[in-house]
């Protein structure tokens, strides 16, 4: 599986994931300025915002640690004019999803209010 196969995967795994935890899953890979956040979803009235990382090993560290601080500020940024265009007034949470997946296992991490908007 390439890298790219490996992220379709994760991110399918990860809308499952939320679909079955009773999630509305609103947008995927929005896009703006070439940058992109891979999933908005909706849970009760909180917007959520999700971060998925998939990786065939946890060696170098789980996938979870590869938001790091840059990477939220530009989660953060796109989120925002995902909320203009579509003009939100709405409580906004930031999630990660880390799943770890070879033909040993599948682990996935779901890790709510995983950092804020003034990170």
């Amino acid at each position: 599986m390439t890298d790219h196969e490996l992220g379709i995967f994760g991110e399918n795994l990860a809308v499952n994931h939320l679909i079955n935890k009773g999630y509305d899953i609103l947008c995927r890979n929005f896009k703006y300025r070439k940058q992109e956040i891979d999933i908005v979803a909706q849970d009760g009235e909180q917007l959520v915002i999700v971060e998925v990382k998939t990786r065939q090993t946890a060696e170098i560290g789980e996938p979870w640690m590869a938001v790091t601080k840059s990477k939220q500020k530009i989660i953060v940024q796109v989120a925002h004019e995902y909320i203009v265009q579509n003009n939100l007034d709405v409580e906004t949470r930031f999630d990660v999803i880390s799943i770890v997946h070879n033909s040993f296992r599948t682990k996935i991490e779901h890790i709510e209010d995983a950092f804020t908007a003034s990170a």
